[in-house]
């Protein structure tokens, strides 16, 4: 759990501050992505990370929490029936922050926040394993589908060496004439 941020806040004073990470968060679950300054989203991350949590366990107590913090129910209702259950078997890191450069006007460092797309988040040893076992039969697979492809291929291959050689005589008719002129 990240430290309770210490001096100066977001806004003018820790109400501000709390209202404005509920409208960045009731954007980032409408929208799934939102444009706003590294410091703001910093802020934001663990905080949108807590009510997915929350919206994964779908209870009640945990939907009131939710409704204390962000005041839209339509939001609070996508939240547990669409972004919770999305990330059902994930167990954390469900945005990503990219930075995108300085803002045009007072050069603030912007970023984009963004939910992450929800799929099977299982450790990489098993995966890095599993990966080489599917893999193993397909290069036994390639290798009958080219020797039927050079099977069948080994006679289109000769017609075209015929056709290309009857074709030469009258190529080079056409050649003898353009030198005697």
């Amino acid at each position: 759990m990240p430290t309770p941020t210490k001096g100066p806040r977001l806004g003018s004073g820790p109400a501000h501050e709390r209202h404005i990470l509920a409208n960045l968060a009731t954007s980032l679950f409408q929208h799934g992505r939102i444009k706003t300054t590294e410091a703001k989203a910093k802020r934001l991350r663990p905080y949108a990370e807590k009510l997915i949590t929350l919206g994964k366990r779908g209870d009640l107590h945990a939907r009131r929490q939710v409704m204390t913090k962000i005041a839209d129910k339509s939001v609070v209702h996508e939240l547990f029936t669409e972004i919770g259950p999305r990330y059902e078997n994930r167990a954390g890191g469900y945005t990503r922050i990219t930075k995108i450069g300085p803002r045009k006007g007072d050069n603030a460092p912007m970023a984009v926040i963004e939910l992450v797309e929800a799929g099977p988040a299982t450790p990489a040893a098993p995966r890095a394993a599993a990966a080489p076992a599917e893999e193993a039969p397909a290069p036994a697979a390639e290798q009958a589908e080219e020797t039927a492809e050079d099977t069948a291929a080994a006679p289109v291959a000769e017609a075209a060496d015929e056709k290309a050689e009857g074709d030469t005589p009258a190529a080079e008719t056409s050649e003898d004439k353009g030198e005697d002129k």
